[in-house]
């Protein structure tokens, strides 16, 4: 486990703190299994929360989208953001349904996003979101040419403002809730992977990749 880092005041976890999670090597985990994160920024006094991929690479995220999307218009001179990132394991069943809860892996990052101008960087940046998504498929497709390069943004957050919070083990219930005549306990949930299923247009002399064939979110790179 790395070294913590002492959080902000803007970061650290309040609510149930026993939770929060300060070292860089627990939020890289999390970063580094999950998919989606969610961008929250304001327009005009407007607040705004947006779904979409992205990819680490050290102390920076990557996230991409349309030239054309709203949040990247507004962030091409640099707008503050809050990130988070969730990874669901489990519901908690617990014998009261005020004491219900989830088991979870988060990740809050604060800081300023910035388009990537310079081609190269982008390019280098799309990689890494593609190699977050599925190691080895960059390597495999074609790569981007000029007008999809144009047509796709890249911004560029350092990750210095943030905090992990994490939730584990069975229910807590209150005391005099313990004998109540019900089932408790936790029914854990987790993403798996299905068949391959081929394209209808597929050449058959193609077969199903290694990096396809033994997919898992569990190939954590932490660095």
């Amino acid at each position: 486990m790395s070294e913590a880092e002492m959080p902000t005041t803007r970061t650290r976890v309040v609510r149930e703190p026993e939770r929060g999670a300060y070292d860089r090597e627990t939020v890289y985990r999390i970063l580094d299994e999950a998919f989606i994160c969610h961008v929250g920024f304001c327009v005009d006094g407007q607040p705004f929360v947006i779904p979409t991929s992205y990819g680490r690479k050290e102390a920076n995220l990557y996230i991409h989208g349309s030239a054309a999307s709203r949040m990247l218009r507004q962030m091409k001179e640099g707008v503050q953001v809050c990130i988070t990132v969730t990874l669901l394991d489990g519901l908690v069943l617990a014998r009261s349904v005020f004491n219900h809860s989830m088991n979870y892996r988060s990740v809050v990052i604060l800081g300023k996003a910035t388009l990537l101008d310079d081609p190269e960087e982008k390019l280098a940046a799309l990689r890494i979101l593609s190699e977050h998504i599925i190691p080895g498929r960059w390597d495999d497709v074609r790569q981007p040419n000029e007008r999809e390069l144009k047509a796709t943004s890249v911004l560029r957050v350092p990750i210095e403002e943030f905090s992990a919070k994490i939730r584990t083990g069975p229910p807590i219930d209150d005391q005099e809730d313990y004998l109540f005549p019900v089932w408790a306990g936790v029914l854990p949930l987790e993403t798996k992977t299905g068949n391959p299923i081929d394209d209808p247009a597929l050449d058959g002399a193609h077969q199903v990749p290694d990096y396809v064939r033994t997919y898992s979110r569990t190939h954590l790179k932490v660095f």
